[in-house]
């Protein structure tokens, strides 16, 4: 992912970062709310910005002008929905631009919209239908970060082939080519970043479940069912 500095032709870029600043400008809205409803949640929103930042920042050559790592973007998305995440993986991406030379400012649309918005509403949309129909817990948060991972760089990897097609085959065959580039790295570090992932919520568990219990982490298909059917009882 990562997409490096002026690699992107200025009308790829510019169209990218269009396509990103509505859900920054709703993410900061959600993100303000969030603090000033909930101030506890402050130090919780700076653990999901610190693991999206250290997981992302440690990369792997991979396609030229960009490359792999994880993303971190799956655990803020459960946490805090993927609005905030946007806010916080937009933040997390312009810091390394300017301090590790990692990604760039010309880039920073593209690499926003396919690691900061793409991957955050994948990966959530994947853990609240498995915890709709029940499934632990853990399983859920391991393929939304899963997801998150792949989404990101299967976003990345159109994205390069929109703006390098390839010569003879075009968008489809620039697209199998960054594809499959992407997949020798990604896939088996989307396995770890799910598994870190894991780790990190039951540490979560143990010692903030109040606050997970809170941001509603804990509801799953029955729970939600059972809650909404006990507001309609005492409705009635």
């Amino acid at each position: 992912m990562h997409i490096a500095e002026g690699f992107l032709p200025p009308a790829h870029a510019i169209a990218w970062g269009v396509a990103s600043a509505p859900f920054v400008v709703h993410g900061v809205r959600s993100l303000t709310r969030e603090v000033r409803e909930n101030p506890e949640s402050t130090l919780l929103l700076g653990a999901s910005g610190a693991f999206t930042f250290v997981l992302s920042a440690l990369k792997i050559p991979s396609v030229t002008g960009s490359c792999s790592h994880p993303t971190g973007t799956g655990l803020g998305a459960i946490l805090f929905r993927p609005p905030i995440m946007a806010v916080l993986g937009t933040i997390t991406l312009l810091f390394q631009a300017l301090l590790l030379a990692h990604g760039g400012l010309t880039t920073l649309g593209a690499n926003v919209f396919s690691m900061a918005v793409v991957g955050p509403w994948a990966g959530y949309a994947v853990y609240k239908v498995l915890r709709r129909y029940d499934v632990p817990l853990m399983v859920a948060v391991f393929f939304a970060a899963f997801v998150a991972d792949l989404s990101t760089y299967c976003v990345t990897s159109v994205q390069l082939a929109l703006a390098f097609p390839d010569p003879s085959s075009g968008f489809l065959g620039a697209l199998g080519k960054f594809g499959s580039i992407f997949a020798l790295t990604q896939i088996p570090l989307a396995v770890s970043e799910g598994l870190l992932t894991v780790l990190v919520m039951r540490l979560l568990v143990q010692s903030s479940k109040g606050d997970l219990t809170r941001l509603g982490v804990f509801l799953s298909g029955r729970r939600t069912r059972t809650r909404t059917a006990e507001t309609e009882a005492v409705a009635k």
